[in-house]
């Protein structure tokens, strides 16, 4: 044990030094904390040579100590004491399934969350705030990396349709020896369980299954499942005929994926050949009104604008702001003529509401 690399205790102990500085000799009590993390650095350095997260340190401390202004000598923190757990196996045995508490005890900072949903006809907003109108009948990964599957199954509105819906959903939990087994949730039309493929309602009977967690919101209409040990929230919706879904996902976990697995509506958006442009189609159109460019013709769209100013009306109600999605549910409205949709866009926002990082981006205008 005396040979293992302690860099995560050098992580915690710098964390407890400065969580709660408060008043005008706060700077000399940060640069004391600087100055003992960086002690403790050397005296582990022999066995963190390979180590990525001591050198990573290392480098950080450096540069915070440039930043305020530093010297590299004088007093240091006091030690703190650390809380023995029950156990005697301390944080690495008792926490390892609680990712935000276990990446605040390594980094010294909260993680980073990204999110990303697929609604209505599908639409996609990306991690990186893109927004497409898709074409994409079939079956499409929305995710696909080293901690999640996810297959979105989608087809026509109505037969001989250009409008598809999702009709179809499976979420795959891989195995973590540490804290779950693998797990497989699957959802479809008028079929939203509060439940795995296999009846559990959580990750297993490992000491680490409760980190993962699915309840019912709403029966038949909004299921939640939470993945604590990956920093992940998953909503999963039906409104209408069609299927929802909304990730809050660890910028690590999101990003956890090879070159081989490129092809995620969540990463990169719809493939542009499936891309359906949301522009005018017709001359002398309600302006605002939904369009599929090449996929109505011109009888067809212009047919459609009383039903655009009804749906505008619908969608108003529930979406006061016109933006993506409140453009995304009057298109939704007029292509499948089912009012339900309104409701498909509305859940789509109060997801993203709770799981965008940053509330400013909440609304996207094009």
């Amino acid at each position: 044990v005396s040979s293992q690399c302690k860099i995560l205790r050098c992580n915690s102990e710098y964390v407890a030094a400065t969580l709660n500085l408060r008043g005008s000799n706060r700077n000399a009590a940060y640069c004391n904390a600087l100055r003992s993390y960086s002690h403790c650095t050397r005296k582990t350095a022999r066995t963190c040579r390979g180590d990525l997260a001591y050198h990573s340190a290392v480098h950080g401390i450096e540069d915070l100590m440039i930043q305020n202004n530093c010297s590299k000598e004088g007093p240091t923190s006091p030690p703190r004491p650390r809380p023995q757990a029950p156990n005697h196996q301390g944080f690495e045995s008792l926490d390892i399934c609680n990712y935000e508490k276990s990446f605040l005890y390594k980094h010294g900072q909260p993680p980073s969350y990204q999110h990303c949903a697929a609604f209505g006809d599908p639409h996609i907003r990306t991690f990186h705030d893109d927004f497409h109108t898709c074409r994409v009948e079939g079956s499409w990964p929305l995710l696909d990396n080293d901690y999640l599957f996810v297959q979105a199954t989608s087809s026509p509105v109505t037969k001989g349709s250009n409008a598809t819906v999702t009709n179809k959903l499976t979420i795959i939990f891989k195995n973590m020896k540490e804290c779950i087994d693998q797990k497989v949730y699957q959802a479809e039309i008028d079929n939203l369980p509060a439940a795995f493929e296999d009846g559990s309602v959580n990750g297993g009977e490992r000491p680490g299954g409760s980190s993962l967690a699915i309840r019912e919101r709403s029966p038949g209409q909004h299921v939640e499942i939470r993945a604590e040990y990956i920093g992940t929230t998953i909503a999963v919706r039906q409104a209408g005929r069609q299927l929802s879904f909304s990730i809050r996902a660890a910028e690590e976990v999101a990003q956890a994926f090879t070159e081989e697995q490129d092809l995620q509506l969540c990463v990169g958006g719809c493939p542009r050949s499936q891309r359906i442009s949301r522009s005018e189609c017709c001359p002398g159109r309600a302006a605002g009104g939904p369009a599929r460019g090449p996929l109505f013709s011109r009888s067809e769209c212009c047919r459609g604008r009383a039903a655009a100013e009804t749906a505008r009306a619908l969608c108003k109600e529930m979406l006061p702001v016109e933006d993506v999605y409140f453009q995304s549910c009057v298109f939704d409205v007029v292509t499948s003529g089912d009012a339900n949709f309104t409701m498909a866009a509305r859940g789509a926002l109060e997801d993203a509401r709770v799981f965008l990082p940053n509330s400013e981006k909440l609304h996207i205008f094009q």
